[in-house]
């Protein structure tokens, strides 16, 4: 009977989870049908049209692969704390399209929402905002305030707006990442480090409480020229001199004293903004400007993801004809093994490369990197496949954005070309090996481990402390990984081992000083990276395609499925609802991220060899 009545309960739990999965299910298929069928869902761009660049979330190279069911419950339950992503390509396309449709007379720079963007991506958007004022078009930016990736962005306007009360935050680039030494100390973890090169700066955070005097001299270089670079491109679109960016708190404080503690007449006396007015002072400009929208409340506009919708196909078609570059996106950390969208796994990128090999219409590859690096053992995987793409006699351009470092440069390195953006940070070609022991964290707990083994080989144990003999063992692989490092890139850049050891040593370049050290071959975006690898392969006339991990039947449908702006309504949030919270609560869930991510990060040191290629600074300079 016992077992009867647990059973009966155990089927009618089972029924209802499928019934309610089932009636959600079937909500979302109602509001797919009503959508369709429904006029409200449609793009209308009226003529004269200001294009409303609003980017919400993180701009990247590739999207993260979510789950779509589980991210529409967690939207529904607002309990989704990831950031949305904004791809790059589609922000430079839709400010391309633009710029050619008679519809849009002005782009409106709304971003208050884009989160930190490295420079590199901001520098592409800003090609493409150049093209639109080419065609003898208005930008105008406005805003609450600006944050240092943004003002880049406004500085490319016309006429650039902000609250009386915002300010402009341009403060230069700084580094500090978080030190574990004393806290696995103080718990009582053993710590085993094995390295080479002398700016290899990966395990600092686990020997050392602060940085070394070798990794603070490197990184103060790049990210000197990374700062110049910023101040330069802002200078020459506002018009005035470098000296007006502030690099001391003495010369910040004698400007903000004159402004009287304001900081909305601060940033309009040097010269940051045109003009302080508020939301609804901007939105009786741009109605005088564009004029009124069907509702009669608003001016004229279009969002940035309506037009985008307007321009993009929900499914990728290929013309099955032509011939075609293929670009295949690795981004993320290298981590063994596969991965979706977002993570590099050596052998599901490796496979987006035999696939772009086997396909006949292939011609060429640009392989774009945008990883600080990881898996020595997985990076070699990636690798071979460029060389088997070469040898297959289709060109490869490594095509490197934000960051191609340590395992990053590893996978460039077998490339016919690499080309970087001027901000990109590469190099850092050194290895490490961490193993950590708990023997006397658990012997403080009063847990012990003993016993035997046939070898003295066999046994290895986090639990107990690490025979000299195996950390000699490992140190000498890191070693032999190091000479293998080197021996690769100068194969690959026709320099001698000894000529790579001057520039490796696990330091870190921007890459207009690695073009002068021969890491890479020219400055350029992805595009001319693509112009590159069609001339390589002397394609007059080409297709551009991406090469990405296949969906299933299932994951394509529920994805198209759950981004109609319909089901996200009925869901109750739509795509303007994200917003950055500032402030003490932005502090403090800044700081939980960051710890977040730093504990993340220990589970991906999958290497089946435990070496590793790897910037982590790289990830923080982003």
């Amino acid at each position: 009977m016992i077992k009867k009545f647990f059973l009966l309960i155990w089927n009618t739990l089972n029924f209802s989870r499928r019934l309610i999965l089932n009636l959600l299910f079937l909500v979302i298929i109602v509001s797919i049908i009503v959508g369709i069928n429904s006029d409200e869902g449609k793009v209308n761009i009226a003529q004269g049209s200001a294009l409303v660049l609003n980017l919400s979330g993180q701009i990247v190279e590739q999207e993260t692969y979510i789950d779509p069911l589980e991210a529409a419950l967690n939207d529904s339950m607002g309990q989704n704390d990831q950031p949305p992503e904004v791809l790059l390509d589609d922000v430079i396309n839709v400010i391309n399209d633009a710029a050619h449709n008679p519809k849009i007379s002005v782009l409106v720079l709304s971003l208050q929402n884009m989160q930190n963007a490295h420079l590199n991506k901001l520098k592409e958007i800003s090609l493409a905002l150049e093209n639109f004022k080419a065609q003898d078009k208005k930008i105008i930016a406005t805003g609450d305030a600006y944050s240092q990736a943004q003002y880049y962005l406004a500085s490319f306007a016309d006429e650039i707006s902000m609250h009386p009360y915002g300010w402009v935050g341009v403060e230069g680039y700084a580094m500090y990442p978080l030190y574990f030494k004393e806290a696995l100390e103080k718990l009582s973890v053993s710590q085993h480090i094995f390295r080479v090169g002398t700016f290899k700066s990966a395990v600092e955070p686990f020997i050392r409480n602060d940085m070394s005097d070798a990794a603070k001299t490197a990184n103060q270089e790049w990210l000197g020229a990374l700062w110049q670079q910023y101040k330069t491109d802002v200078a020459k679109q506002r018009g005035f001199e470098l000296s007006n960016f502030d690099e001391s708190m003495a010369q910040f404080l004698d400007k903000f004293a004159k402004a009287n503690g304001d900081s909305g007449e601060f940033a309009l006396a040097n010269g940051w903004v045109d003009s302080l007015k508020t939301k609804e002072e901007i939105r009786q400009d741009l109605i005088a400007l564009v004029g009124l929208n069907e509702e009669g409340k608003s001016f004229k506009q279009v969002s940035f993801q309506d037009y985008l919708s307007t321009i993009k196909m929900p499914f990728p078609f290929e013309n099955p004809i032509t011939e075609k570059v293929a670009v295949v996106v690795a981004k993320g950390n290298i981590v063994d093994g596969k991965r979706k969208a977002g993570e590099i796994g050596g052998d599901s990128t490796a496979a987006l490369l035999r696939k772009a090999r086997l396909d006949e219409k292939v011609k060429a590859v640009v392989l774009r990197i945008d990883s600080g690096g990881g898996s020595m053992f997985a990076s070699e995987v990636i690798r071979a496949e460029v060389l088997a793409l070469k040898d297959a006699g289709k060109p490869v351009i490594a095509s490197m954005s934000s960051v191609a470092a340590s395992g990053g440069y590893w996978i460039a390195s077998a490339a016919n070309e690499i080309w970087a953006a001027p901000s990109t940070i590469t190099g850092s070609i050194g290895i490490f090996g961490t193993i950590m022991t708990f023997e006397d964290s658990m012997a403080r707990l009063g847990v012990y481990s003993d016993g035997v083994s046939t070898t003295e080989m066999a046994g290895f144990s986090p639990l107990r402390e690490l025979n000299p003999q195996l950390g000699n063992m490992i140190q000498m692989s890191i070693e032999r990984g190091y000479n293998r490092f080197l021996t690769i890139v100068g194969e690959a850049r026709g320099l001698s081992i000894e000529e790579v050891d001057k520039i490796a040593q696990g330091r870190v370049w921007i890459a207009t000083q690695a073009k002068e050290l021969g890491l890479i071959d020219n400055l350029g975006t992805k595009n001319d990276a693509i112009e590159a690898a069609a001339k390589l392969a002397s394609l007059e006339f080409y297709d551009v395609i991406t090469v990405e991990q296949t969906l299933t039947p299932q994951e394509q449908f529920m994805k198209q499925l759950l981004s109609n702006a319909h089901v996200k309504t009925m869901l109750g949030h739509s795509d303007t609802d994200f917003e950055f919270n500032t402030g003490l609560q932005s502090n403090l869930r800044s700081v939980m991220l960051r710890l977040q991510q730093e504990v993340k990060s220990f589970e991906q040191y999958n290497d089946p060899n435990g070496v590793y290629a790897r910037c982590l600074v790289c990830n923080l300079a982003q």
